[in-house]
């Protein structure tokens, strides 16, 4: 399969080498290959002649361009996977001309296999502590300095969750707060961290604590490569809830 790269930061020379690791051990006519690689230097040739060399686009890029790359994605009828995360206010817009056009739009704000298995995790516990207002909750996530939004995509899916869950919690703030109806989320950003998540839930007699951390930027690529190949031939909006069967 051959994948175009759009954005070459830090995820997208992640994703690079783990297909050139993936050549390496693949029957060779299924190994996927990247064809093309879009970033600031030569984003004018986002077009759909060049985007059309590839079965399928994987978007790693800013808050501010993912929008436009998706459609110049749909313009060119590939299907297109996407990771950038601090957009996604203009999401559901996407998923109706996604609809409308017949198009394949993959979003997930974290591609790491265990961490979605931890958002399951963090649903379960938030819906059986709702009955339990005895413990506080609160979130905290760690990043490398180069981040660019905060809270992360994926600290944002976990808030959303718990808000949605914990009917004593009205919103998530991004600060410290004394506030009983605000959640707690707070974000630090330190060198070299891929990420860690931390969801704390607080009482007078005790504290639990869930928590993933991220080794590396390899479990991340490895799942948008996993996702770019699941969502070859398909059409309609998915996300790793769809390919995880959960």
């Amino acid at each position: 399969m051959k994948i175009a790269l759009i954005g070459y930061g830090k995820m997208g020379k992640a994703i690079e080498e783990e297909i050139q690791r993936l050549a390496e051990t693949s029957p060779k006519k299924n190994a996927p290959t990247v064809v093309t690689i879009f970033d600031e230097h030569n984003a004018k040739d986002l077009t759909p002649k060049y985007l059309q060399r590839a079965d399928v686009a994987i978007e790693f890029t800013t808050p501010h361009t993912a929008y436009n790359n998706i459609l110049k994605c749909f313009e060119a009828g590939i299907p297109v996977v996407c990771g950038t995360t601090g957009w996604t206010d203009k999401l559901p817009e996407l998923q109706k001309i996604c609809k409308k056009q017949k198009q394949a739009l993959f979003y997930a704000s974290n591609f790491s296999i265990g961490v979605n298995l931890f958002f399951e995790v963090n649903r379960k516990l938030a819906k059986l502590m709702n009955k339990h207002p005895q413990y506080e909750v609160s979130l905290h996530e760690i990043h490398h300095t180069e981040k660019k939004d905060a809270p992360s995509g994926t600290a944002i899916v976990l808030a959303n969750d718990i808000v949605k869950k914990i009917k004593r919690k009205e919103k998530w703030v991004n600060k410290k707060t004394k506030v009983a109806a605000q959640l707690e989320v707070l974000s630090y950003r330190e060198k070299d961290v891929p990420g860690i998540h931390i969801v704390n839930y607080d009482s007078e007699f005790d504290s639990i604590q869930i928590q993933h951390s991220a080794h590396s930027r390899r479990g991340f690529a490895l799942g948008a490569i996993q996702a770019a190949l699941w969502l070859k031939g398909k059409t309609g909006y998915f996300d790793m809830k769809d390919m995880l069967e959960l």
